[in-house]
């Protein structure tokens, strides 16, 4: 007899926050997610904490699995470190080794971007694994469960259908063949809607191009040299960007996303189907999002919200339906929360904060303030209602400008009116560039001594 409830982890790759027909984008068909929301909890304001690498993947996941900030999660934390990003800190608790301690079933498939050690022990059991960050979604490289936890790169083989269906199909498997007795933890990552961008027939026919609007924040270029202008996703598009071309891969965009919807339904029937629907809290986020045209920019290097804010839904036991929650959290803060909401202890290695009182109402506040990072360029902090951006040159690389941006978010969500050169909103600008500077120095920042106010001593 299951003691606590199961948890079913679903997340996503490159999905912007908004990028549902329920969260503000009429244009893209979510019905599945759509209906997760209405049945639980949506968290409207969760964002990630950026990292220091191009594959922002890398760092997101390492934040949830570990609970650790940007700076602690990864055995490196400088954009020399390289490969060493991916490596999760054996210093600090895993969630899913956590929950597999506590007596759950743990069970994998689809996309682990960190290292190979760190998912042995998360996981007993797995299938259908992809480790690595992209790939053709008609050519999944995939392992199969490993019990030595080594899974040599020459035991991977071709995965024979689309990379949504191959994962969801491991998902339902598991979810149908389920006799434990003990509960489950399911992680399900996919690999969509990262590009290429390449939606099964019936799903890019959903979508015509010339019918889909463009972003009130849609720019040909962007302004100035932001540090990570030309970096592998900036180039799926030529410059300048043209209407035409942002709307071909808005619509490639939401046909992926449509038919991964359609996927997490398959998976949601399959878990109702075997009964353990009404025991079974149920989560849904993304690593990070995507500029998709968009200020100038296609990718996730940057630190608007359009990046760095993700969808976060959770729905099950203990869980109110039918929420909307504009409180301020980061997606990571979902490793305490998940155990708080089953029953368990948080490890004291966590140094997140979990959410569940928002999520049943017994809180009203979430976090004052979120930041973020970005390599050695870029830098963020926001309370809600302002948000700064730092930019640094980074003189030895020669990429980067010493600017500021500031954004009224109350007023200006779409982030299209800088106003950090107005003396008007000189107080804004310093309150919070003294919260990053304080920040920047708790968590260790590299580029802690640097003045958060260019030209300032």
């Amino acid at each position: 007899m299951a003691t606590h409830p199961n948890i079913l982890l679903i997340i996503s790759d490159d999905h912007r926050h908004s990028a549902l027909h329920g969260f503000g984008e009429p244009a893209v068909q979510t019905p599945v997610l759509d209906r997760l929301a209405a049945d639980g909890v949506a968290m409207r304001r969760a964002h990630i904490m950026g990292g220091m690498t191009g594959a922002v993947c890398i760092p997101a996941r390492a934040c949830l699995h570990t609970g650790a900030h940007v700076f602690r999660c990864s055995v490196g934390h400088s954009v020399e470190a390289g490969r060493a990003l991916s490596t999760l800190n054996p210093e600090l608790a895993l969630l899913g080794e956590t929950l597999r301690g506590a007596g759950y079933q743990t069970f994998a498939t689809g996309k682990w971007h960190n290292d190979r050690a760190s998912f042995a022990r998360s996981f007993e059991g797995a299938a259908r694994i992809f480790f690595g960050g992209m790939c053709d979604h008609d050519k999944v490289p995939l392992h199969d469960f490993d019990p030595t936890g080594a899974y040599p790169p020459e035991q991977a083989y071709i995965g024979e259908g689309f990379s949504s269906e191959l994962f969801a199909d491991a998902a339902v498997d598991f979810l149908t063949n389920h006799a434990d007795g003990r509960p489950f933890f399911l992680y399900l990552a996919f690999t969509a809607p990262h590009d290429p961008r390449t939606p099964p027939p019936e799903y890019a026919a959903l979508y015509d191009p010339a019918a889909i609007p463009l972003p009130p924040n849609f720019l040909p270029e962007h302004p100035f040299d932001n540090g990570e202008l030309r970096v592998r996703d900036e180039q799926l598009a030529p410059w300048p960007r043209t209407p035409e071309v942002i709307r071909q891969h808005m619509a490639d965009y939401y046909g992926m996303i449509s038919h991964m919807d359609a996927q997490i339904g398959r998976v949601l029937d399959a878990l109702d189907q075997a009964g353990h629907a009404d025991n079974t809290l149920v989560v849904y986020l993304a690593d990070h999002g995507l500029a998709v045209g968009q200020h100038g920019l296609m990718g996730k290097q940057n630190l608007y919200d359009h990046s760095i804010r993700v969808p976060l839904i959770l729905r099950g036991p203990g869980v109110p339906a039918g929420r909307q929650v504009n409180e301020l959290v980061y997606s990571y803060d979902l490793f305490p929360t998940l155990c708080d909401l089953v029953g368990l202890p948080i490890p004291p290695t966590v140094d997140s904060r979990s959410f569940a009182g928002l999520v049943q109402g017994r809180e009203t506040s979430g976090r004052e303030t979120v930041f973020a990072v970005y390599k050695d360029v870029q830098r963020m902090v926001s309370d809600g209602r302002w948000k700064l951006i730092r930019y640094y040159r980074a003189h030895e690389r020669g990429v980067g400008e010493d600017r500021l941006q500031l954004f009224h978010l109350a007023e200006d969500l779409w982030e299209t009116q800088d106003l950090a050169g107005q003396s008007a909103y000189r107080h804004e600008l310093e309150r919070l560039a003294q919260a990053l500077a304080d920040w920047m120095q708790a968590v260790g920042d590299p580029l802690a001594a640097v003045p958060i106010l260019p030209n300032s001593p």
